[in-house]
Protein backbone atom coordinates (compact mmCIF):
# COMPACT_ATOMS: atom_id res chain seq x y z
CA UNK A 1 0.00 0.00 0.00
CA UNK A 2 1.31 3.47 -0.92
CA UNK A 3 0.87 5.36 2.35
CA UNK A 4 1.72 8.67 0.70
CA UNK A 5 -1.31 8.33 -1.59
CA UNK A 6 -3.47 7.37 1.39
CA UNK A 7 -2.24 10.45 3.27
CA UNK A 8 -2.90 12.71 0.30
CA UNK A 9 -6.39 11.24 -0.13
CA UNK A 10 -7.13 11.73 3.58
CA UNK A 11 -5.83 15.31 3.39
CA UNK A 12 -8.01 16.05 0.38
CA UNK A 13 -11.09 14.54 2.05
CA UNK A 14 -10.44 16.47 5.25
CA UNK A 15 -10.00 19.68 3.25
CA UNK A 16 -13.31 19.20 1.43
CA UNK A 17 -15.22 18.46 4.65
CA UNK A 18 -13.63 21.38 6.50
CA UNK A 19 -14.31 23.78 3.60
CA UNK A 20 -17.95 22.67 3.37
CA UNK A 21 -18.56 23.07 7.13
CA UNK A 22 -16.81 26.45 7.25
CA UNK A 23 -18.60 27.87 4.20
CA UNK A 24 -22.05 26.69 5.24
CA UNK A 25 -21.59 27.57 8.91
CA UNK A 26 -22.82 24.20 10.09
CA UNK A 27 -22.45 23.33 13.79
CA UNK A 28 -21.17 26.84 14.53
CA UNK A 29 -21.62 26.36 18.28
CA UNK A 30 -19.50 23.24 18.31
CA UNK A 31 -16.95 23.64 15.51
CA UNK A 32 -14.30 26.34 15.21
CA UNK A 33 -11.22 26.66 13.01
CA UNK A 34 -7.70 27.71 13.95
CA UNK A 35 -6.00 27.86 10.58
CA UNK A 36 -6.22 24.33 9.12
CA UNK A 37 -7.03 22.78 12.51
CA UNK A 38 -10.67 22.04 13.30
CA UNK A 39 -11.73 22.25 16.95
CA UNK A 40 -14.83 20.27 17.86
CA UNK A 41 -16.09 21.12 21.32
CA UNK A 42 -18.98 20.36 23.62
CA UNK A 43 -20.35 22.20 26.61
CA UNK A 44 -21.63 18.95 28.12
CA UNK A 45 -18.84 18.51 30.65
CA UNK A 46 -20.70 16.84 33.51
CA UNK A 47 -18.26 13.94 33.14
CA UNK A 48 -15.75 15.86 35.25
CA UNK A 49 -18.23 16.35 38.10
CA UNK A 50 -18.26 12.62 38.77
CA UNK A 51 -14.76 12.88 40.20
CA UNK A 52 -15.72 15.40 42.89
CA UNK A 53 -16.77 12.61 45.26
CA UNK A 54 -13.11 11.52 45.27
CA UNK A 55 -11.90 15.04 46.07
CA UNK A 56 -9.89 14.08 49.19
CA UNK A 57 -7.94 11.41 47.36
CA UNK A 58 -7.49 13.48 44.21
CA UNK A 59 -6.22 16.49 46.16
CA UNK A 60 -3.67 14.27 47.90
CA UNK A 61 -2.70 12.72 44.56
CA UNK A 62 -2.35 16.16 42.95
CA UNK A 63 -0.35 17.51 45.91
CA UNK A 64 2.08 14.61 45.57
CA UNK A 65 2.19 15.39 41.86
CA UNK A 66 3.07 19.03 42.52
CA UNK A 67 6.02 17.98 44.68
CA UNK A 68 7.11 15.59 41.92
CA UNK A 69 6.76 18.31 39.29
CA UNK A 70 8.88 20.74 41.33
CA UNK A 71 11.65 18.15 41.59
CA UNK A 72 11.40 17.38 37.87
CA UNK A 73 11.48 21.11 37.03
CA UNK A 74 14.71 21.57 38.97
CA UNK A 75 16.26 18.46 37.40
CA UNK A 76 15.19 19.49 33.89
CA UNK A 77 16.68 22.96 34.40
CA UNK A 78 19.98 21.45 35.50
CA UNK A 79 19.97 19.00 32.57
CA UNK A 80 19.29 21.81 30.10
CA UNK A 81 22.18 23.84 31.49
CA UNK A 82 24.46 20.79 31.33
CA UNK A 83 23.29 20.09 27.76
CA UNK A 84 24.13 23.65 26.77
CA UNK A 85 27.59 23.34 28.32
CA UNK A 86 28.11 20.00 26.55
CA UNK A 87 27.01 21.49 23.23
CA UNK A 88 29.59 24.27 23.53
CA UNK A 89 32.29 21.74 24.43
CA UNK A 90 31.54 19.14 21.74
CA UNK A 91 30.29 21.48 18.97
CA UNK A 92 28.15 18.76 17.31
CA UNK A 93 26.87 18.79 13.73
CA UNK A 94 23.12 19.42 13.22
CA UNK A 95 22.40 15.73 12.69
CA UNK A 96 20.93 12.90 14.77
CA UNK A 97 19.51 14.10 18.08
CA UNK A 98 20.77 17.60 17.25
CA UNK A 99 18.67 17.88 14.08
CA UNK A 100 15.83 20.40 14.65
CA UNK A 101 13.06 18.03 13.54
CA UNK A 102 14.14 15.62 16.25
CA UNK A 103 13.44 18.22 18.94
CA UNK A 104 9.74 17.96 18.05
CA UNK A 105 7.79 14.93 19.24
CA UNK A 106 5.94 14.41 15.96
CA UNK A 107 5.72 10.80 14.73
CA UNK A 108 7.32 10.38 11.33
CA UNK A 109 8.94 13.84 11.37
CA UNK A 110 11.13 12.93 14.32
CA UNK A 111 13.41 10.21 12.93
CA UNK A 112 13.47 8.43 16.30
CA UNK A 113 9.67 8.28 16.63
CA UNK A 114 8.17 6.15 13.84
CA UNK A 115 4.78 6.88 12.29
CA UNK A 116 2.97 3.67 13.28
CA UNK A 117 -0.51 2.95 14.57
CA UNK A 118 0.88 2.17 18.05
CA UNK A 119 2.72 5.51 18.17
CA UNK A 120 -0.20 7.63 16.96
CA UNK A 121 -2.62 5.92 19.33
CA UNK A 122 -0.21 6.46 22.22
CA UNK A 123 0.21 10.09 21.16
CA UNK A 124 -3.54 10.76 21.22
CA UNK A 125 -3.98 8.91 24.54
CA UNK A 126 -1.16 10.97 26.08
CA UNK A 127 -2.78 14.28 25.18
CA UNK A 128 -6.19 13.09 26.43
CA UNK A 129 -4.70 11.96 29.75
CA UNK A 130 -2.96 15.30 30.16
CA UNK A 131 -5.97 17.48 29.39
CA UNK A 132 -8.42 15.37 31.39
CA UNK A 133 -6.12 15.80 34.38
CA UNK A 134 -6.64 19.56 34.17
CA UNK A 135 -10.40 19.15 33.77
CA UNK A 136 -10.81 16.76 36.70
CA UNK A 137 -8.75 18.90 39.10
CA UNK A 138 -10.59 22.01 37.95
CA UNK A 139 -13.85 20.56 39.23
CA UNK A 140 -12.22 19.13 42.36
CA UNK A 141 -11.01 22.66 43.12
CA UNK A 142 -14.46 24.15 42.28
CA UNK A 143 -13.29 25.77 39.05
CA UNK A 144 -16.01 25.50 36.40
CA UNK A 145 -15.17 23.76 33.12
CA UNK A 146 -16.78 25.55 30.17
CA UNK A 147 -16.06 23.05 27.40
CA UNK A 148 -13.91 20.22 26.19
CA UNK A 149 -13.19 18.84 22.78
CA UNK A 150 -10.80 17.53 20.16
CA UNK A 151 -8.46 19.25 17.74
CA UNK A 152 -8.54 17.62 14.31
CA UNK A 153 -6.29 17.76 11.28
CA UNK A 154 -6.93 14.65 9.13
CA UNK A 155 -6.95 12.55 12.31
CA UNK A 156 -7.28 13.39 16.03
CA UNK A 157 -4.15 15.26 17.04
CA UNK A 158 -5.20 16.60 20.38
CA UNK A 159 -7.76 17.32 23.04
CA UNK A 160 -8.48 20.40 25.12
CA UNK A 161 -10.31 21.31 28.31
CA UNK A 162 -11.40 24.92 28.79
CA UNK A 163 -11.78 26.06 32.44
CA UNK A 164 -13.76 29.18 33.21
CA UNK A 165 -11.15 31.93 32.88
CA UNK A 166 -12.68 34.20 35.53
CA UNK A 167 -12.88 31.45 38.15
CA UNK A 168 -9.37 30.29 37.25
CA UNK A 169 -8.00 33.80 37.79
CA UNK A 170 -9.74 33.99 41.17
CA UNK A 171 -8.19 30.72 42.35
CA UNK A 172 -5.09 31.10 44.50
CA UNK A 173 -2.21 29.04 45.82
CA UNK A 174 -2.34 25.24 45.89
CA UNK A 175 -5.81 25.09 44.31
CA UNK A 176 -4.41 26.60 41.15
CA UNK A 177 -1.05 24.84 41.35
CA UNK A 178 -2.68 21.42 41.73
CA UNK A 179 -4.82 22.08 38.67
CA UNK A 180 -1.81 23.09 36.56
CA UNK A 181 0.23 20.14 37.78
CA UNK A 182 -2.45 17.50 37.23
CA UNK A 183 -1.67 16.98 33.55
CA UNK A 184 2.04 16.39 34.18
CA UNK A 185 1.26 14.12 37.14
CA UNK A 186 -1.10 12.03 35.02
CA UNK A 187 1.49 11.72 32.25
CA UNK A 188 4.29 10.59 34.58
CA UNK A 189 2.09 8.16 36.54
CA UNK A 190 0.38 6.66 33.49
CA UNK A 191 3.70 6.43 31.66
CA UNK A 192 5.27 4.52 34.53
CA UNK A 193 2.25 2.21 34.77
CA UNK A 194 2.42 1.49 31.02
CA UNK A 195 6.06 0.45 31.36
CA UNK A 196 5.27 -1.75 34.38
CA UNK A 197 2.35 -3.49 32.61
CA UNK A 198 4.60 -3.98 29.57
CA UNK A 199 7.28 -5.63 31.74
CA UNK A 200 4.72 -7.89 33.41
CA UNK A 201 3.28 -8.95 30.04
CA UNK A 202 6.76 -9.74 28.72
CA UNK A 203 7.06 -12.11 31.68
CA UNK A 204 4.48 -14.30 29.91
CA UNK A 205 6.80 -14.79 26.94
CA UNK A 206 8.94 -17.91 26.47
CA UNK A 207 12.14 -17.70 24.41
CA UNK A 208 12.77 -20.19 21.63
CA UNK A 209 15.64 -22.57 22.47
CA UNK A 210 18.69 -22.72 20.24
CA UNK A 211 21.53 -20.53 18.93
CA UNK A 212 20.03 -17.52 17.13
CA UNK A 213 22.12 -15.56 14.64
CA UNK A 214 21.52 -11.89 15.39
CA UNK A 215 23.75 -10.47 12.68
CA UNK A 216 26.63 -11.24 10.34
CA UNK A 217 30.01 -9.55 9.87
CA UNK A 218 30.53 -7.91 6.52
CA UNK A 219 33.02 -9.63 4.20
CA UNK A 220 33.26 -12.78 6.30
CA UNK A 221 32.13 -16.36 5.77
CA UNK A 222 28.49 -16.12 6.85
CA UNK A 223 27.75 -13.04 4.76
CA UNK A 224 29.59 -14.44 1.76
CA UNK A 225 27.46 -17.60 2.01
CA UNK A 226 24.28 -15.49 2.15
CA UNK A 227 23.20 -16.47 5.67
CA UNK A 228 20.49 -14.02 6.83
CA UNK A 229 20.36 -12.44 10.25
CA UNK A 230 17.80 -13.66 12.77
CA UNK A 231 18.20 -17.30 11.77
CA UNK A 232 18.10 -20.31 14.08
CA UNK A 233 21.04 -22.71 13.79
CA UNK A 234 19.94 -26.36 13.82
CA UNK A 235 23.16 -28.15 12.94
CA UNK A 236 26.84 -27.66 12.09
CA UNK A 237 28.34 -30.25 9.68
CA UNK A 238 25.31 -32.43 10.39
CA UNK A 239 25.79 -32.28 14.17
CA UNK A 240 22.72 -30.98 16.02
CA UNK A 241 23.38 -27.97 18.26
CA UNK A 242 21.22 -26.36 20.96
CA UNK A 243 23.40 -23.50 22.29
CA UNK A 244 26.07 -21.11 20.99
CA UNK A 245 28.52 -23.08 23.13
CA UNK A 246 27.75 -26.20 21.06
CA UNK A 247 28.58 -24.28 17.88
CA UNK A 248 31.79 -22.92 19.39
CA UNK A 249 32.90 -26.42 20.43
CA UNK A 250 32.69 -27.58 16.81
CA UNK A 251 34.39 -24.45 15.46
CA UNK A 252 37.26 -24.95 17.90
CA UNK A 253 38.25 -28.04 15.88
CA UNK A 254 38.47 -26.08 12.59
CA UNK A 255 41.00 -23.83 10.87
CA UNK A 256 40.62 -20.86 8.47
CA UNK A 257 39.87 -22.14 4.99
CA UNK A 258 38.03 -25.25 6.18
CA UNK A 259 34.62 -25.94 4.57
CA UNK A 260 31.59 -26.03 6.87
CA UNK A 261 27.93 -26.84 6.38
CA UNK A 262 25.52 -24.75 8.45
CA UNK A 263 21.86 -25.80 8.72
CA UNK A 264 19.68 -22.83 9.69
CA UNK A 265 15.99 -21.95 9.84
CA UNK A 266 14.86 -18.53 8.63
CA UNK A 267 11.18 -17.51 8.56
CA UNK A 268 10.14 -21.14 8.88
CA UNK A 269 12.36 -22.43 6.05
CA UNK A 270 15.29 -24.77 6.86
CA UNK A 271 18.28 -24.53 4.50
CA UNK A 272 21.89 -25.71 4.29
CA UNK A 273 24.64 -23.17 3.62
CA UNK A 274 28.19 -24.00 2.52
CA UNK A 275 30.82 -21.81 4.20
CA UNK A 276 34.56 -21.44 3.81
CA UNK A 277 35.74 -20.35 7.26
CA UNK A 278 37.59 -17.05 7.59
CA UNK A 279 40.40 -15.91 9.85
CA UNK A 280 39.42 -14.06 13.03
CA UNK A 281 39.45 -10.24 12.85
CA UNK A 282 42.44 -8.71 14.62
CA UNK A 283 40.25 -6.63 16.94
CA UNK A 284 38.69 -9.83 18.32
CA UNK A 285 42.02 -11.30 19.35
CA UNK A 286 44.50 -13.71 17.81
CA UNK A 287 42.93 -17.13 17.30
CA UNK A 288 43.87 -20.02 15.06
CA UNK A 289 40.41 -21.53 14.70
CA UNK A 290 37.97 -20.85 11.86
CA UNK A 291 35.61 -17.87 12.05
CA UNK A 292 32.04 -17.87 10.69
CA UNK A 293 31.43 -14.16 11.26
CA UNK A 294 28.15 -14.18 13.19
CA UNK A 295 26.85 -12.55 16.34
CA UNK A 296 24.27 -14.25 18.53
CA UNK A 297 20.92 -12.92 19.68
CA UNK A 298 19.94 -14.18 23.13
CA UNK A 299 16.15 -13.99 23.71
CA UNK A 300 16.55 -15.18 27.32
CA UNK A 301 18.99 -12.36 28.07
CA UNK A 302 16.59 -9.84 26.54
CA UNK A 303 13.73 -11.08 28.72
CA UNK A 304 15.95 -11.00 31.80
CA UNK A 305 16.98 -7.42 31.00
CA UNK A 306 13.34 -6.38 30.66
CA UNK A 307 12.23 -8.28 33.77
CA UNK A 308 14.91 -6.61 35.90
CA UNK A 309 13.78 -3.11 34.91
CA UNK A 310 11.02 -2.56 37.50
CA UNK A 311 12.72 0.28 39.36
CA UNK A 312 12.84 4.06 38.85
CA UNK A 313 16.23 3.81 37.14
CA UNK A 314 15.18 0.75 35.15
CA UNK A 315 12.05 2.47 33.83
CA UNK A 316 14.07 5.56 32.86
CA UNK A 317 16.31 3.25 30.81
CA UNK A 318 13.38 2.73 28.46
CA UNK A 319 13.46 6.44 27.56
CA UNK A 320 16.78 5.93 25.75
CA UNK A 321 15.55 3.05 23.57
CA UNK A 322 14.39 5.14 20.55
CA UNK A 323 17.78 6.86 20.34
CA UNK A 324 19.78 3.63 19.95
CA UNK A 325 17.13 1.59 18.23
CA UNK A 326 19.24 0.69 15.23
CA UNK A 327 21.53 -2.30 14.97
CA UNK A 328 21.57 -5.69 16.63
CA UNK A 329 23.25 -4.46 19.81
CA UNK A 330 20.16 -2.98 21.45
CA UNK A 331 18.34 -5.77 23.30
CA UNK A 332 15.21 -3.66 23.91
CA UNK A 333 14.37 -2.70 20.31
CA UNK A 334 11.78 -5.49 20.21
CA UNK A 335 9.61 -3.45 22.61
CA UNK A 336 9.27 -0.51 20.23
CA UNK A 337 9.24 -1.82 16.67
CA UNK A 338 8.28 -4.80 14.57
CA UNK A 339 11.44 -6.88 14.25
CA UNK A 340 12.38 -10.25 12.84
CA UNK A 341 13.47 -11.26 16.35
CA UNK A 342 9.79 -11.65 17.33
CA UNK A 343 9.73 -15.13 15.81
CA UNK A 344 12.12 -16.32 18.53
CA UNK A 345 9.57 -15.69 21.28
CA UNK A 346 6.52 -17.81 22.07
CA UNK A 347 3.74 -15.36 22.95
CA UNK A 348 0.48 -16.07 24.86
CA UNK A 349 -1.91 -14.72 22.21
CA UNK A 350 -2.11 -13.24 18.71
CA UNK A 351 -1.35 -9.54 18.43
CA UNK A 352 0.77 -9.67 21.58
CA UNK A 353 3.63 -7.53 20.30
CA UNK A 354 1.19 -4.94 18.95
CA UNK A 355 0.01 -4.40 22.54
CA UNK A 356 3.63 -4.33 23.75
CA UNK A 357 4.51 -1.67 21.19
CA UNK A 358 1.52 0.45 22.23
CA UNK A 359 2.42 0.15 25.92
CA UNK A 360 6.03 1.07 25.21
CA UNK A 361 5.18 4.18 23.20
CA UNK A 362 2.36 5.15 25.56
CA UNK A 363 4.86 5.00 28.43
CA UNK A 364 7.60 6.75 26.47
CA UNK A 365 5.45 9.58 25.09
CA UNK A 366 3.59 10.16 28.38
CA UNK A 367 6.81 10.50 30.36
CA UNK A 368 8.50 12.59 27.65
CA UNK A 369 5.54 14.98 27.46
CA UNK A 370 5.40 15.17 31.26
CA UNK A 371 9.11 15.96 31.55
CA UNK A 372 8.96 18.63 28.86
CA UNK A 373 5.86 20.30 30.35
CA UNK A 374 7.60 20.47 33.73
CA UNK A 375 10.22 22.90 32.38
CA UNK A 376 9.72 26.17 34.35
CA UNK A 377 8.73 28.25 31.34
CA UNK A 378 5.44 29.95 30.54
CA UNK A 379 3.28 28.81 28.68
CA UNK A 380 4.17 25.27 29.82
CA UNK A 381 2.45 23.91 32.93
CA UNK A 382 5.76 24.06 34.80
CA UNK A 383 5.91 27.76 34.02
CA UNK A 384 2.40 28.41 35.35
CA UNK A 385 3.21 26.48 38.53
CA UNK A 386 6.35 28.60 38.90
CA UNK A 387 4.34 31.79 38.34
CA UNK A 388 1.66 30.93 40.89
CA UNK A 389 4.27 29.90 43.47
CA UNK A 390 6.38 33.04 42.99
CA UNK A 391 3.26 35.24 42.99
CA UNK A 392 2.08 33.90 46.34
CA UNK A 393 5.53 33.95 47.98
CA UNK A 394 6.28 37.51 46.87
CA UNK A 395 2.75 38.63 47.74
CA UNK A 396 3.14 37.44 51.35
CA UNK A 397 6.40 39.39 51.62
CA UNK A 398 4.90 42.56 50.19
CA UNK A 399 7.03 42.51 47.02
CA UNK A 400 4.40 41.14 44.65
CA UNK A 401 5.23 43.74 41.99
CA UNK A 402 8.57 41.98 41.36
CA UNK A 403 7.02 38.56 40.75
CA UNK A 404 6.44 39.10 37.04
CA UNK A 405 10.07 40.10 36.52
CA UNK A 406 11.35 36.90 38.16
CA UNK A 407 9.01 34.63 36.20
CA UNK A 408 9.76 36.45 32.95
CA UNK A 409 13.52 36.13 33.55
CA UNK A 410 13.35 32.39 34.25
CA UNK A 411 11.01 31.73 31.31
CA UNK A 412 13.20 33.76 28.97
CA UNK A 413 16.29 31.90 30.17
CA UNK A 414 14.66 28.55 29.44
CA UNK A 415 13.58 29.72 25.97
CA UNK A 416 17.09 30.96 25.19
CA UNK A 417 18.60 27.64 26.29
CA UNK A 418 16.13 25.60 24.20
CA UNK A 419 16.69 27.78 21.12
CA UNK A 420 20.45 27.63 21.65
CA UNK A 421 20.37 23.83 21.74
CA UNK A 422 18.59 23.93 18.37
CA UNK A 423 20.61 26.68 16.66
CA UNK A 424 24.15 26.19 17.97
CA UNK A 425 24.88 23.02 15.94
CA UNK A 426 24.04 25.00 12.78
CA UNK A 427 26.23 27.92 13.82
CA UNK A 428 29.09 25.55 14.62
CA UNK A 429 28.75 23.88 11.22
CA UNK A 430 28.86 27.28 9.48
CA UNK A 431 31.94 28.45 11.37
CA UNK A 432 33.69 25.16 10.56
CA UNK A 433 33.42 25.78 6.79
Amino acid sequence: MDWLLVLLAALALYGLIAFFIRQKGYFAEHIMFYGPIMAIKTMKVGFFDRFRKYSTFLRAYATFGVLMVIVISVVMTILLLLSLTYTFAVRPDPTGIYAPQNILLIPGLNEYVPSTLAVWLAFVVTIAIHEFGHGILSRVENIRVKSMGALLFILPIGFFVEPDEEELNQARGMKKIRMFGAGITNNIVVGGLCFIVMILLMGLVTPVAGPVIGGVYQNYSAEQAGIPGYSLIHAVNGNLVSTPADVAAILNTTRPGDPLTLTVEHQGVVSDYQLTLSEWPEDLGERTTGFMGVTYYDPSLVLDTIGNSISPIGLLRFLTVPFDIGGFGNPLRILALDTAAEEFYLVPFAGFFGIIHFLFWCGWINISVGLFNAIPMVPLDGGYILKEGVDRIFERRGIGKYSLYVVTFISTLMIVILLSLIMLPYLFSLTAI
